[in-house]
């Protein structure tokens, strides 16, 4: 093979072209050859007994170029990266295929690269840091889940509302004939969970300890049982029982049951105390390294191709879609409920998206600005530590996560040590004037599904 007429192209991609010779591109048409024969028939010759040379001859000398051009075009891509030394991004483009008379083959490669990029500041950076004042709100919302963790749930004669829970029997049909996972007895479910069907809890709503009633609902289109996808069904419901929640008061004796304090008084003192070190915990390690990062990654100049960020978008796609499978949903179902396009979802993670290539793009070459070097004891302690954290064998570790991607790992942490060793804190920007600030789109989060309806059937997993 031989590479020519390359060519730096704008956006940080480089085109170029690959000579595979006759004798490597007559081996890869005999390689596919042999792989399809079997498939073909000819007349004349038992299936997948027909020469190369007669298969030619009745469909043309060209008849595995095709398939011999996909064949070669990995191993002539990977070629050329190694031979130019390019560190490539995303996935290639074929571009142009030329097959000349003495069948030498020429595949016209585009790719994006990995982008130049010229640093700014990333010492010394300066960043407002949150101030970890504690609102009398955030106290309140604390001392709500004390009290919510020490409710006690009473039998109450009334009919049910949102947020009691219920003790049901139930049986679901479906033009008229029972199905599986479809009943059960003394069920208990919270109304207003959201953990069956739509429609089902809002029927409940308003029974009382011993009426029975007929629910109708309709089982959603994308239901995971396909033969219940899109039918309605009646579910026949008795009522047991009908109980609520009852908090207990914010009072001295609250206080002591849940602490070593003997007033309220005392013990909101110590939760306002415990949110005040949480909050600056989380302004030192979360809000304010963000924002140094922010801050430096913006100061770069990179010509950021457009297939880093097409990638990354590829990547948090996946890894939302992962999370909400977790839960129980898909993102085809996900984007349905909220009335959106892939295609419009692509959009809403781009700003995410581009600022997670910015940190990398940064990152990288402050570690390459820094000298930072990654050696065999720090692979190995990283692999140690990554054994530990998942209780597996060092083995099992080694196995699964390629020395490259602990080597990268490692060169970025310190990279962005440094970069948050050094930054300097300023003042927070006052509450108003960042209420006034316009607040830029942000991507839906990747690290928590959301909280929409299950798509289940009661008892139906």
């Amino acid at each position: 093979m031989i590479v020519k007429n390359v060519e730096k192209q704008e956006k940080s991609t480089t085109a170029f072209d690959v000579v595979c010779s006759a004798a490597e591109f007559e081996k890869a048409i005999n390689t596919v050859y042999q792989k399809n024969k079997s498939q073909i028939y000819i007349q004349g010759f038992r299936k997948g007994k027909a020469p190369r040379m007669v298969i030619e001859g009745m469909y043309g000398k060209d008849v595995f170029y095709e398939d011999a051009t996909d064949e070669l075009a990995p191993e002539a891509f990977r070629f050329a990266v190694e031979e130019l030394g390019l560190r490539a991004v995303g996935r290639p483009a074929v571009k142009n295929v030329d097959v000349s008379e003495e069948k030498e083959l020429t595949l016209s490669f585009v790719t994006a690269v990995w982008p130049e990029v010229t640093l700014g500041q990333y010492r010394g950076v300066e960043a407002p840091k949150p101030s970890a004042e504690v609102s009398e709100e955030k106290v309140a919302a604390e001392l709500a889940k004390v009290q919510k963790r020490n409710a006690r749930i009473v039998t109450v004669e009334r009919p049910a509302q949102k947020g009691d829970t219920v003790v049901i029997d139930y049986l679901g049909t479906v033009d008229g004939v029972a199905f599986d996972g479809g009943a059960a007895e003394g069920h208990n479910l919270e109304l207003g969970s959201n953990s069956f069907i739509p429609g089902f809890e809002d029927g409940v709503v308003g029974m009382s300890a011993g009426e029975e009633r007929d629910i109708d609902v309709t089982f959603p289109e994308e239901y995971h049982a396909e033969e219940l996808a899109g039918k309605p069904a009646v579910f026949h419901v008795k009522c047991q029982e009908v109980k609520e929640e009852q908090l207990p008061e914010l009072d001295d004796e609250l206080a002591k049951d849940v602490s070593e304090f003997d007033t309220m008084e005392e013990y909101k003192a110590s939760v306002r105390t415990r949110l005040e070190e949480s909050a600056a915990a989380a302004a030192e390690e979360e809000e304010f390294h963000n924002e140094l990062i922010i801050r430096a990654g913006d100061a770069i100049q990179a010509d950021i191709p457009d297939a880093m960020v097409e990638e990354q978008i590829d990547n948090m796609i996946n890894e939302y879609d992962q999370n909400l499978q977790m839960n129980g949903l898909n993102l085809q179902l996900y984007l349905q409920y909220l009335g959106q396009s892939v295609a419009d979802f692509r959009e809403q993670c781009r700003p995410t998206a581009e600022r997670r290539v910015k940190t990398e793009l940064l990152l990288d070459a402050v570690a390459t600005a820094e000298g930072i070097e990654v050696t065999q004891e720090d692979i190995d302690a990283e692999y140690e530590k990554v054994a530990d954290q998942y209780q597996t064998s060092l083995e099992t570790v080694k196995g699964a996560v390629p020395v490259d991607a602990i080597t990268s790992d490692i060169r970025t942490r310190r990279a962005a040590e440094i970069i948050f060793s050094t930054g300097v804190p300023t003042e927070p920007v006052a509450e108003e004037e960042a209420e006034e600030a316009p607040a830029e789109e942000a991507a839906p989060s990747e690290d928590a599904a959301p909280a929409a309806e299950e798509e289940a059937a009661p008892s139906a997993e």
